[in-house]
């Protein structure tokens, strides 16, 4: 598994509201489709209402979440 840094904004009922998340996956796309079922499902979300502006992946030493960082095997 690789590690990855999603960023982008998802509508609030008030303002956009920026994001930035890490996740654990297989390749972009799995990282896409996992990004936008859990920001979708905690904040009761459309998949257009969200907005990811990059997704990118970043090395083992730089991931801050302990989660992340067991998936991968760190």
């Amino acid at each position: 598994m690789k590690a990855f840094r999603v960023t982008g904004n998802y509508a609030d009922p008030r303002q956009r509201q920026p994001f930035s998340i890490e996740m654990a996956a297989e390749d972009e796309a799995s990282v896409r489709e996992k990004a936008l079922s859990t920001i979708g499902s905690k904040h009761k979300l459309k998949r257009w209402q969200i907005d990811i502006t990059a997704i990118e992946e970043i090395p083992a030493d730089q991931v801050v979440n302990h989660v992340v960082k067991y998936q991968i095997g760190e």
